[in-house]
């Protein structure tokens, strides 16, 4: 079992795994962040249901291994992949396409991820508690910090340079992990690729939608 891990395909299937877990997770997050759209009391229901769930702590643990593997895996698999071809092809041999742009860069972005999660849970996980009463029930007032925050001109632009690069991550990484999984077939190789595309649109755009909406309309 070690020595499955240990090996570069055993890594890549748990870069797959854990990059789809990822996925999964921040196609749900953004989904219930466009509650903001929606009312105040909407917003602040939704993270109170979140906060309120006794299995919170266990999927916050997971989200947390499963990042870990990810992180230690990818930068793994970068080194040896340096290792095995430590200089550049002067040209394409044998007619192969070359790497996408984002599979080039994805440590980069990668990394710049890495960053902004633990940012944004500063900012907003463990950022200023407000408290506000909905329905008679007393809870963390998000809405309010979340206006805040995204008034602010540097933490927007900073959140819309790391919705990009979620988006490149996502366009690479979401099509690479059935691959690493195996669970693959050239035939639908394009119509997998152009659904990677969309599914990174569609996670960025709804991310990016929230700080315009507050910078702009929200006061």
């Amino acid at each position: 079992m070690i020595g499955f891990f240990s090996s570069s395909i055993g890594r890549k299937q748990v870069m797959g795994v854990s990059g789809l877990v990822w996925s999964l997770f921040v196609l749900t997050h953004m989904a219930g962040n466009m509650l903001i759209l929606v009312s105040a009391d909407a917003y602040n229901k939704y993270g109170h249901t979140l906060v309120s769930n006794p299995l919170l702590p266990v999927a916050e643990l997971a989200l947390v291994v499963f990042l870990a593997m990810h992180v230690i895996d990818g930068v793994w698999l970068t080194i040896e992949n340096k290792r095995a071809r430590p200089q550049k092809y002067a040209m394409p041999t044998n007619g192969k396409k070359k790497a996408r742009f984002q599979s080039k860069f994805m440590i980069f972005h990668g990394s710049l991820l890495l960053v902004f999660i633990i940012t944004h849970l500063i900012t907003f996980k463990y950022g200023t508690h407000y408290e506000t009463t909905v329905d008679g029930v007393v809870m963390r007032d998000l809405h309010r910090l979340v206006i805040e925050v995204f008034q602010q001109p540097g933490y927007v632009f900073w959140y819309a340079v790391s919705m990009v690069a979620v988006g490149l991550h996502l366009s690479h990484g979401f099509y690479s992990s059935f691959a690493s999984l195996g669970i693959f077939h050239s035939r639908f190789s394009p119509m997998l690729s152009k659904f990677g595309y969309l599914y990174a649109f569609i996670v960025a755009a709804g991310f990016l939608s929230q700080p315009i909406y507050v910078y702009f309309f929200a006061h």
